[in-house]
């Protein structure tokens, strides 16, 4: 989606963890600016090459594990190894060789191991799914055991605060808003994924302490109708919860909830009035939106081209920056491992290996979406992420 020349487009890849339990993190972020017509662009490119490097290598590598044809050829020290060559036979459809590889993978996994152990325990469930098509009922299965509103809450609070990509993610977003508006009396902030509200509390409270006054705010919230249960009362709560911010800041906020699928919105939902800046937030959630090699109607095609027509004063877009939707499984496979590892890293530096809420974080907010990448195919595969190009022609 191309910027008007009144449109001022942010582009933030970052790591995410899905619908009502999954936001996951990210490997890399970067940022595309655009000030009519004019574009900046800042990216942190190292870790990006060098993963990108790394995953070439084992994806050349598989090939070699393969026509060795033993299992001899893997040292038994090599998780990272042994479990992209599990996905190789698995993917080649050479059912004997996975069966033997996956359970000696099974002895070197621990939930509460080393990054790459606990990363594994997950991979092994989501390539054995993948291996008897049982992905889609697992995906499934795992929300259902998702704790209910606080639980979950905290889990994916945990989560925010251990992982630095998704904070930068949401704060990136915050001021590149805040810049866009910073003269602005009338602000319409429109939320395709507002889940708990929790992303304004600092933009409203940096727009509060504005040195002109505080502008007046509308927030118009859209989320995922099956996930109410991750709220607890659903969109009521994050209005409550919003009415407490504008109490406690002094600043004016009107919140609207919209139930609604994301490709499903249309513009008379949105209430767009004039005279005030609009800014629309895609945080980690048009990867959930199907493109046209799901669907064939496009929905994610269709839905920008209707963000655009609003001619919105500036749009944030934080997502994962990673190559799961189109590419085939193996390649899949190893950029789900390498993306996952570097998350898995990170909370290992923050929180002990033995703590319950690590696990918990980690099952509940992560778990899942590999499980999905991995196991499940078509329209039942809605962790679909992209690369940074990707979304920069979008």
């Amino acid at each position: 989606m191309g910027p008007d020349n009144e449109e001022e487009e942010v582009t933030t890849p970052n790591t995410s963890f899905g619908e009502s339990s999954k936001r996951q993190t990210q490997r890399s972020t970067s940022w595309i600016q655009e000030h009519q017509g004019s574009p900046v662009v800042q990216r942190q490119t190292s870790f990006v090459s060098r993963q990108r490097q790394l995953c070439e290598f084992q994806i050349e590598k598989r090939h070699k594990v393969i026509d060795e044809g033993s299992l001899k050829g893997l040292p038994a020290g090599n998780l990272k190894e042994l479990l992209i060559a599990c996905a190789g036979v698995l993917s080649d459809n050479n059912i004997d060789s996975f069966d033997k590889l996956i359970e000696k993978a099974r002895g070197a996994v621990s939930i509460s191991g080393e990054p790459i152990q606990r990363l594994g325990a997950y991979l092994v469930e989501g390539l054995v799914a993948r291996k008897e098509a049982s992905g889609a009922n697992i995906y499934r299965a795992l929300r259902c055991r998702e704790p209910e509103s606080d639980d979950l809450l905290s889990y994916m609070q945990i989560l925010y605060e251990i992982c630095p990509y998704l904070k930068f993610g949401y704060m990136a977003a915050n001021g590149a808003i805040a810049e866009a508006c910073r003269n602005e009396d009338r602000i319409h902030i429109i939320d395709f994924q507002i889940a708990q509200g929790s992303q304004w509390v600092t933009l409203l409270q940096a727009l509060a302490a504005r040195p002109g006054g505080a502008p007046h705010v509308r927030i118009t919230g859209i989320d995922d109708p099956l996930s109410q249960y991750a709220r607890g009362d659903g969109l009521e709560a994050v209005g409550k919860r919003l009415k407490a911010i504008s109490e406690k800041f002094n600043i004016p906020v009107e919140f609207h909830g919209v139930p609604v699928f994301a490709p499903d919105v249309t513009q008379d939902m949105l209430d767009v009035r004039p005279g005030e800046a609009l800014a629309v937030n895609f945080p980690l959630q048009l990867h959930h939106t199907p493109d046209e090699s799901v669907d064939e109607n496009n929905p994610r095609d269709g839905l920008l081209r209707m963000v655009k027509s609003l001619s919105p004063k500036v749009t944030t877009l934080v997502e994962q920056e990673s190559n799961t939707n189109t590419t085939p499984f193996f390649n899949r496979f190893v950029e789900t491992l390498e993306y996952y590892l570097a998350m898995f890293e990170s909370i290992d530096v923050t929180l002990p290996r033995n703590n319950k809420e690590r696990i918990n974080v980690e099952q509940h907010c992560l778990a899942r979406d590999m499980v999905n990448v991995i196991a499940c195919e078509g329209k039942e595969r809605v962790e679909r992420h992209e690369l940074f190009g990707k979304w920069k022609s979008s």
